[in-house]
């Protein structure tokens, strides 16, 4: 029934497509909704620099035409004398000569804008390579966890068999075949759990790369990764000189500052240079009369009900805000990196300690069976041992992807590749 059960797994299993982590990557970015808004964020930000750097070169221009029909005749600018229809066109340029600093700090917003959101691109990028690696690892360990069980029910049916041969025989009583009749449930209940899990973990798998069913992961390689090139202060250097969180919050500081330089400018005068071209006439497109413009305009705020005020009063504390959350994300580096270096070396300790415990395990069962064969031993004692095993098993599956997840975490978090073998998204 074990052997038939799994024939039929394998055979639909064999039907779901299999992905490299590099292609459920690759696949997860074009399909995250929060890295695409991140991309339309970045694109957004660029298109805003462009935008302020052309105030300083190019006027804004308008062209304008107008043709009315009136119920009576009235003045027309273009002919001279009473008409019912007038049409106008109009071409103007204005250009702004002095604005009190408003175009340099726009142009300052806009760059801090366009790092913040480079930033916040690669931050979602790592976010989103975390999350992905995440579900990645839950199929490949769910997949080795449903091996585990299904070995754990291959012992528990040997061993039920053995035992009663054992009572048949009259070498052992009879509650040592119901002690192993209870594992053997026990271990199918176990198998079907995990094999449930599986076949979640592989939906979602398949939901973040973009595919409406499962999605299976190829295995990877069992080398451990590798340990961390640099120290711990390195680590930390490197997180406040480079990782996505740290950028953005300076970058966002700059662009609140930039905004309140750009707010104290509007307490200064606008010089503004003026051209028009108009043409009037009774007729489209009108050609009788030609006015052309040329003007030199100041103007000085003097009181505009308070709005200037409530908006530096804003922007100060906008700023103000912004300061503190980048000082209160440079003072918690030194704790946020080293719980993600200590994490990650602690985990390649934890699964070589979990390898050295599944021998352990593996020889303890050895002996237990070999003893309860001959009777040397009692039920409960090799149940023990077979539970050992099973758990210790399942231990080194969860010790060894979970190093790697811990790895994820902190290259989230410095805003690096430290294991080679894997392509960014």
């Amino acid at each position: 029934m074990t052997l038939a059960l799994l024939a039929a797994l394998q055979l639909a299993a064999d039907s779901i497509p299999v992905v490299t982590l590099g292609e459920a990557l690759r696949a997860a970015a074009r399909a995250d909704p929060g890295y695409v808004a991140a991309v339309g964020a970045l694109d957004n930000a660029e298109w805003g620099r462009r935008a302020a750097w052309s105030t300083f070169v190019l006027p804004a221009v308008s062209v304008s035409a107008d043709y009315s029909v009136f119920s009576t005749s009235a003045f027309n600018f273009g002919t001279f004398r009473p008409s019912p229809r007038l049409a106008v066109a109009a071409v103007e340029a204005r250009y702004d000569l002095f604005t009190g600093g408003q175009k340099m700090a726009a142009l300052r917003r806009a760059q801090a804008e366009v790092e913040a959101a480079a930033a916040g691109t690669r931050e979602a990028r790592f976010a989103l390579a975390l999350a992905t690696e995440a579900d990645y690892y839950a199929v490949l360990a769910d997949e080795e966890l449903a091996r585990v069980a299904a070995e754990r029910v291959r012992r528990a049916e040997e061993q039920f068999a053995v035992a009663r041969a054992r009572v048949l025989s009259g070498a052992a009583v009879q509650t040592d075949s119901l002690q192993l009749l209870l594992e053997v449930k026990r271990a199918r209940v176990a198998r079907l759990d995990q094999e449930s899990a599986l076949r979640v973990s592989r939906l979602q798998l398949g939901r973040r790369i973009g595919l409406a069913g499962p999605a299976r992961a190829a295995p990877l390689d069992t080398a451990p990764p590798p340990a961390p090139p640099f120290p711990l202060e390195e680590a930390v250097r490197q997180a406040l000189a480079q990782g996505p969180a740290y950028r953005v919050a300076r970058a966002n500081e700059r662009a609140a500052a930039a905004e309140l330089m750009g707010r104290r400018g509007a307490y200064l005068p606008r010089v503004t240079l003026s051209a028009s071209m108009a043409a009037f006439d009774e007729r489209f497109f009108p050609q009788a009369t030609r006015r052309n413009t040329l003007s030199l305009g100041l103007s000085f705020p003097i009181w505009d009900s308070g709005q200037r005020e409530i908006a530096l009063s804003r922007a100060r504390v906008n700023r103000d805000v912004a300061r503190a959350l980048r000082q209160d994300l440079e003072r918690a580096a030194w704790r946020d990196v080293t719980a993600a270096y200590e994490a990650y070396t602690t985990s390649r300790e934890a699964a070589v300690l979990a390898a050295e415990a599944l021998a352990v395990a593996r020889e303890n069962y050895r002996v237990q069976d070999t003893r309860y064969r001959s009777g040397a031993t009692t039920i409960l004692d090799l149940i023990d041992a077979q539970l050992g095993l099973a758990e210790a098993e399942a231990a080194l599956v969860q010790a060894r992807f979970g190093t790697r997840l811990a790895l994820a975490g902190l290259e989230a978090m410095l805003g690096v590749r430290l294991d080679p073998s894997k392509d960014a998204p």
